[in-house]
This record gives C-alpha cells, structure tokens and sequence, in this order.
C-alpha cells in the first residue's frame, strides 16, 4: 500500500506539479493570499483536476509536519519507493536491457542522518543520470517534507529502494556483475584512478563516520577523493556530487584513438 508523504514550498510543488503531476493526491493551499505564483500554482492544479484545499498557516504546519511550508503543501502517494525484493526484480530488469552506452548507475547511501543531504545527494543523482538510490531501512533519515523540499521533485522521480542490510545488497549486486565502489578518507586509490564506466554502485557512508567496516569490506573497490586545501573532507553531498560526476564524465568521454 502506497503511504501518503507531504512536499512543502513553492519551489517544490511547481516543480512537482511541473513534471510528476499524477502522484499529486490534493493540494493545500493557503487561502487570502496575494502571492502571484502561489495562485498560479492553485490553477495549474485546478487545471489537472486535482483537488485544492485552503487552508491557514498553523493548518499547513500541522498537516505538513513542516512550519516552513510558504503557504504550499501538496500531498503524494509516492509510486517509486521500493523494498529488497523490488529492487532486485528493478536492478535484474534493467541489467537485461542494459548496453554499453548506458550501463546500469546505483547510488547507496549508508545510513544518512541529515534530511538536507539525503535531499541533496537525490537531486543530484537524479541530475547525473542514476537509476535508483538505495538507503538504509534503520538508523536513518526517511523521505520526508524537508528532503523532497532540497530534492526539488527527484524525490518523486527517482527509484528510491531502502533495504534492513546494506551489506547482504552490496553482496547481490557484485554476484551480478556490478561494480560495488565505497569511498574512504584512507583509501590508497584516487577517484580518478579507477574505471567508472561500466555497472557501478557508488557507496558513501553517513555523516562525520563513513562507511562501517562490514561495508567497507563488501566493496570491491576502495576510493578517496583527492584534498588538495586544509580540509581534510567533504560533505557528503558534495562528495556525492564529485563521484557522480566522474562516473558521469568516464560514460561520456570520447574513445582515446
């Protein structure tokens, strides 16, 4: 059964509504106000046919969860969340069908803490072309009204499986020939040391700790990025963002004659 979650913010539900209008359930908005875009967002509903609600203030901060709502909630049945076993069917389908040009891109995510960089590492995966995201079931953020407000719509779009142990997945997906790369601060590998190109599950570890050791040693590959400052490291949404874009920029690089 599909849960219902809330998006909060202007910027957020236009851009729901914008492109994954259909997982929008009904719209509360506030009422009296003068606000131009939230009232072009209250008729592009209106134009699809999905259901407005007006509503106070403290009403959208109650039902949103979320008091930095700016007069928008829209509530979602989200139809990509998956469990273990629909990702396994999910990643098996899309090997079968996969090519050289597009090999199959897997972002996991151990353990987040931090709403933002849950919302920010889904915006960027979706930007760079990843298949799905995996997250951990327990001891982690969930999908929630701040995540899809940093997510900017990828939360609605973009496979989202959790599973109750990261280690027992990152073991199926190397018995399936994907490539399982974690990132770790004492890795005698640079990023840009290795071949990203073909099936690949990128693996970043929580805030602050990294990757547990039981993880750490399911990886078939071990990577840092390189710290060339005074900073010994990265968000890990930026250093999300890093990988992504290398295995990105590796997919697309002409052949070397």
């Amino acid at each position: 059964m599909n849960k219902a979650r809330f998006v909060t913010g202007l910027r957020a539900v236009e851009q729901l509504l914008g492109t994954h209008p259909d997982t929008v359930r009904k719209l509360y908005a506030e009422y009296r106000t003068s606000n131009p875009r939230v009232e072009a967002v209250i008729a592009t509903a209106n134009q699809r046919g999905i259901e407005v609600q007006a509503a106070n203030r403290s009403r959208l901060a109650q039902i949103s969860g979320e008091g930095r709502h700016q007069g928008l909630v829209a509530e979602i049945v989200r139809s990509t969340t998956m469990d273990e076993a629909a990702l396994r069917d999910f990643v098996e389908a899309r090997l079968t069908s996969d090519n050289e040009e597009a090999p199959i891109l897997l972002l996991v995510l151990e353990s987040l803490q931090d709403p933002h960089n849950l919302g920010a590492c889904l915006r960027t995966a979706d930007a760079a072309g990843v298949d799905a995201v995996v997250g951990s079931r327990h001891g982690a953020v969930g999908l929630g009204p701040t995540v899809s407000k940093v997510a900017a719509g990828a939360a609605e779009s973009l496979p989202y499986a959790t599973v109750a142990n990261i280690g027992r997945t990152l073991d199926w997906l190397s018995e399936y020939g994907i490539q399982v790369v974690g990132t770790s601060d004492t890795a005698d590998q640079s990023l840009f040391e290795i071949d990203l190109a073909g099936p690949l599950a990128l693996v970043m570890g929580r805030e602050h700790s990294g990757l547990k050791p039981a993880v750490l040693k399911r990886c078939d590959r071990l990577v840092r990025l390189p710290m060339q400052g005074s900073v010994s490291s990265l968000n890990v949404s930026v250093a999300t963002g890093v990988c992504l874009y290398e295995a990105l920029r590796q997919r697309r690089m002409p052949p070397q004659a």
